[in-house]
């Protein structure tokens, strides 16, 4: 059963409001859980994720993003407006998000506090949608709680929420506390903190890491408190670095049944895979993120071995 969809009322009566429910249920399929499928690595992360060892070499290429996303059941895909621009014409299908801000990780935390800002502003996006013909459901934004320059970047985040909403779009934002004044950015009380500081600017979603118990180790458990701080802000967690599928699935299975998450936010436990593999994955995480299927029910679907005709 769909839950109950609740528009907030910085969306207008009218067509906004028609846009942002049929953008909601475009992106949740309807079931109010997301599987956003994150593409902004190649300015977070520079080229680090996308060649190497473990990497599928067809990971070098920007349109094997877009490739897995047209084939696979993800709820949105984001990346920034360039790629979008560049590769969306020919992936018309997909249901993008546009990522507004990204930083590179050169500068690190210890040096100098983290500072990202909006590379286009809410009128630049609005001519956008209305003259691509793309189904952009959505803008991302990332925040850091804890930075020195967190009043630059929250104030520009509600800013755009207010924006995007009344274009009817949905927003997520990022929320990593970084900084030299925090001490530990994986505690699930800090991180409940910054789930709250999402609902108060007003997203629809909020992604976080995952945090750990004193062990370092990750216990679905733990995001309860960043679920509750967060409210009607549904909370979704990264994926994080590459393992294994058994764990990574076995992961995602407890932030939603033991934590009360609404979904996943994954990017390099995807796209690293070849676009086959990349593709049964992400049937795996729809499987147990939308259809509440088992864990042993999304391996099965995950080991098929049905190809993913070419493109």
């Amino acid at each position: 059963m769909a839950p109950r969809l609740r528009i907030p009322l910085d969306v207008p009566a009218g067509e906004a409001r028609d846009r942002y429910a049929e953008n909601y249920r475009r992106m949740t399929h309807d079931r109010g859980r997301l599987f956003l499928m994150a593409g902004d690595q190649k300015v977070e992360h520079l080229n680090d994720d996308f060649v190497g060892e473990h990497v599928s070499e067809e990971d070098g290429d920007p349109e094997h993003l877009f490739r897995i996303a047209a084939a696979a059941p993800v709820g949105c895909f984001a990346t920034q407006l360039g790629l979008i621009a560049r590769y969306g014409a020919d992936y018309p299908e997909i249901p993008y998000l546009i990522k507004l801000n990204s930083k590179t990780h050169l500068v690190p935390s210890a040096q100098r506090d983290p500072l990202s800002l909006a590379w286009q502003d809410m009128g630049q996006i609005a001519d956008f949608v209305r003259t691509s013909g793309l189904r952009v459901v959505g803008v991302g934004y990332t925040i850091y709680p804890g930075s020195e320059n967190e009043a630059a970047m929250y104030t520009e985040a509600a800013r755009i929420i207010f924006e995007a909403h009344r274009l009817g779009l949905l927003t997520v934002l990022w929320a990593y506390p970084r900084g030299k004044a925090v001490a530990n950015e994986s505690d699930a009380h800090l991180i409940a903190g910054a789930a709250g500081v999402a609902a108060c600017l007003g997203s629809d979603f909020v992604k976080v890491n995952p945090p750990l118990d004193a062990t370092g180790r990750a216990d679905g458990a733990l995001l309860r408190e960043a679920v509750a701080a967060a409210g009607r802000c549904g909370v979704v967690c990264a994926g994080g670095k590459e393992t294994t599928v058994e764990d990574f699935l076995e992961r995602l299975h407890a932030q939603i049944h033991e934590g009360g998450t609404v979904g996943s936010a994954t990017g390099r436990n995807v796209h690293q895979r070849s676009r086959d593999e990349a593709v049964r994955l992400c049937r795996a995480i729809h499987a147990i993120t939308v259809e509440d299927a088992s864990v042993e029910a999304a391996l099965a679907l995950y080991r098929q071995a049905e190809a993913v005709p070419a493109r």
